[in-house]
């Protein structure tokens, strides 16, 4: 919309005659008026009020004008612009102005732009097109026919739109940032940040190009890009919910749940009733393992826009988390005929139950979308879905295939994996936690029994054993709560702040204290899982790193560490769509070697740990004598047994929530279908063969 209005000598007169103003008005304006006409001071003062901005002025000024020349196409415009500019409805005057200067561009591309925002599509792209056929180098209509072409869903034409835009005025940032949306949507992220990056040198202010390039480095994976990007928009839009979102989203892929969750609930102080953020806080809170609280907001959402897809996958997924497998694909399936290309909604559905080859047709389905331009991440879903269904039908070559092109887009957004690093990580935690284990018990630790920690590598079993225990009436399954891992390297880095590694081989009061205040942060944290449980279980796999601070915070607290065949876990692992936190998960040779560290690490916690206050439990032996061990694990833990561990995949207890990538599989009847499954996969295995051999933990029988 254009509201600097300055007929030129040239250009239609606004009488609408036809005639170039200079050979009609224009000449007349050097003569007396006729009656009922504006004079030409009239005029200059009317324009000099829609120059300057003062648009109630220029209305009001105009409609005096019109009532005494109504069939003016200049004084309409200038209406009709003053309408718009002070966001009245401008739509009636604009039509009359079109309609009395039939052979003005601008008049054209004005009233097509007062169409769109009132979504009449169509008719604004006949308007458009009608400005281009007067005017072919008129660059704001091409732009903005571009913008009523991508409302309609024709991204090509869209995009073909806005490039001629910028052959006619190639420093155009409005439409470098629209070239940019539409080639995104296109799945071109890389073209659409070139054009957002361009938009941003030309108009440094320019938020919404800022915006726009955050979402395509979020959907390239560079998220520390893509959050720097937002943030600068942020700056120019303090109060702009969506930019919070956007941040949070951010923050979401980079495992900063806490400070998503705070990005969410501010954008929701901005505007209660943005949908996406409600949805999205859920997110957040369902990952915190809040699961009530994360219903509540998907509930919210679903109010707000009932066809939110985002929001359905929402309340798919925590369906799934549930046990509600039927209604979490009845949910999926709404979701796909809202947006049949929704990635998402058909790579949720392989993790309901186990496939056929009665789902050809998801198969199908999932692999167009898939060879289709997706971000990475998002194919990615869909690789590791389609690797499952290969998986379960037994076309383990195809499957193979289809998870090295999973893992290999996820590496796209990982952060890079060192071996090295991660030898430096476990030889800092065995030099620095290791005084805390060589001294007798501490004098003064919490004496607390309630803890009970299930750890070991990823998809090692510790859902299952923690399913078991927790069907037990006096224990409770908290999932995996995140504690432990920040605990150890807030205590490490305070550590080496305050002593060195020498130093703290001698007893002093900073460890204690330090012990002392973690060990009443977890208790705390438990409670909020369950006040009255005898047994609270935390099935943090990750935590086998922090046994020495945790044995010394805690040690009266009992360790159950799972261990599985060695490659079984790591092909596990590899078939997964782990968070970027993991980072050797995407590679066989890094899972190898990250493997092996694992095992040093839990051998030197294993020689260092009190007898009783580790219990090893294999995998392979739990399947193969489940009461057994069951009881065995249920006395570790100092409970009297209770047969209802045997049933712990009871139908009544599918309420229960379980965050984990077995989530199917943690429901069934305990079979010995993942048992040596590896053997499918041996000619793929290549790196992971060097696990057959290495002694100690998780050998091979």
């Amino acid at each position: 919309m254009n509201a600097n209005v300055k007929p030129g000598r040239n250009d239609p007169c606004a009488c609408g005659s036809g005639k170039k103003r200079k050979r009609c008005c224009g000449e007349a304006a050097r003569t007396e008026p006729a009656t009922g006409e504006a004079t030409p001071a009239e005029l200059n003062h009317l324009l000099a009020l829609a120059n300057a901005g003062r648009h109630a002025d220029a209305e009001r000024k105009a409609r005096q004008m019109l009532a005494q020349q109504a069939d003016s196409g200049l004084l309409w415009s200038v209406l009709g612009l003053s309408l718009w500019m002070q966001g009245k409805d401008a739509l009636h005057a604009l039509e009359k102005t079109a309609g009395l200067l039939p052979n003005d561009a601008e008049a054209h591309g004005n009233l097509g732009t007062a169409l769109r925002a009132r979504g009449r599509l169509i008719e604004a792209v006949q308007r458009y097109r009608r400005a281009l056929e007067l005017k072919p180098d008129f660059a704001e209509a091409h732009n903005n026919l571009g913008s009523a072409l991508r409302d309609l869903g024709q991204l090509d034409d869209a995009a073909a739109s806005y490039r001629r835009a910028l052959v006619v005025k190639p420093d155009f940032a409005v439409a470098h940032c629209n070239l940019g949306h539409a080639v995104r949507t296109l799945g071109n992220n890389e073209e659409a940040a070139r054009h957002y990056r361009r938009a941003i040198e030309l108009r440094p202010d320019f938020a919404d190009a800022h915006t726009g390039l955050g979402n395509a480095l979020h959907d390239l994976g560079r998220f520390d890009e893509a959050l720097a990007s937002h943030r600068r928009s942020l700056g120019l839009r303090p109060d702009d919910a969506e930019t919070h979102r956007n941040i949070g989203n951010v923050l979401l892929d980079l495992w900063r749940v806490d400070e998503a969750e705070t990005c969410y609930r501010r954008a929701l102080a901005l505007d209660s009733q943005f949908a996406g953020a409600h949805d999205k806080l859920g997110v957040a809170l369902r990952l915190k393992n809040r699961a009530a609280a994360a219903e509540s907001s998907c509930r919210r959402a679903l109010e707000l826009n009932p066809n939110l897809v985002d929001a359905l996958i929402s309340q798919a997924q925590l369906l799934t988390d549930r046990g509600e497998f039927a209604e979490a694909e009845k949910v999926y399936r709404h979701a796909q005929s809202i947006e049949p290309e929704s990635p998402d909604a058909w790579a949720g559905i392989a993790g309901l139950r186990k496939m056929t080859l009665n789902d050809r047709p998801w198969f199908e389905n999932a692999e167009r979308l898939a060879a289709t331009p997706l971000p990475p991440k998002r194919e990615a879903k869909l690789r590791y879905a389609i690797g499952k269904y290969f998986d379960d039908v037994g076309e383990f070559e195809r499957a193979f295939t289809s998870y090295q092109r999973a893992n290999e887009l996820s590496k796209l957004s990982a952060d890079p994996h060192d071996p090295r690093e991660v030898v430096r990580e476990f030889d800092r935690l065995i030099e620095c936690l290791d005084p805390l284990l060589a001294s007798r018990t501490r004098a003064g630790a919490n004496a607390s029994a309630r803890p009970v920690f299930i750890v070991g590598m990823p998809r090692s079993g510790t859902t299952l054993m923690e399913q078991i225990l927790a069907a037990h009436p006096a224990a409770f399954g908290a999932g995996e709560v995140s504690f432990w891992g920040p605990a150890s390297k807030k205590y490490l880095s305070t550590a080496a702040a305050d002593a060195s590694l020498d130093d703290l081989t001698e007893a002093n009061d900073l460890p204690d204290a330090m012990l002392d205040r973690l060990a009443g942060e977890y208790l705390s944290v438990l409670d909020e899982f369950s006040a009255d449980a005898l047994r609270v279980i935390d099935k943090m796999p990750a935590n086998f790193k922090c046994l020495g601070l945790i044995h010394a915070a805690l040690p009266n607290a009992r360790i159950i560490h799972a261990v599985r065949h060695p490659i079984d876990t790591c092909l596990s692992i590899y078939f997964q769509d782990f968070n970027r936190t993991h980072t050797y998960a995407n590679d066989l040779a890094n899972l190898a070697h990250y493997y092996g560290e694992y095992r040093r690490l839990m051998q030197h916690w294993r020689s260092k740990l009190p007898d009783g206050a580790l219990l090893e439990v294999s995998y392979e032996d739990l399947i193969a004598d489940q009461e057994a061990w069951i009881r065995k694990m249920v006395e570790f833990i100092g409970l009297s047994w209770d047969p209802r561990c045997l049933d712990f995949d009871r139908p009544h207890d599918r309420g229960r929530t379980i965050l984990t990538f077995s989530q199917w599989q943690a429901r069934q009847k305990i079979s010995r279908s993942s048992v040596a499954r590896w053997r499918r996969y041996e000619r793929f295995i290549g790196p992971l063969e060097c696990l057959t051999h290495a002694p100690g933990l998780g050998d091979v029988p």
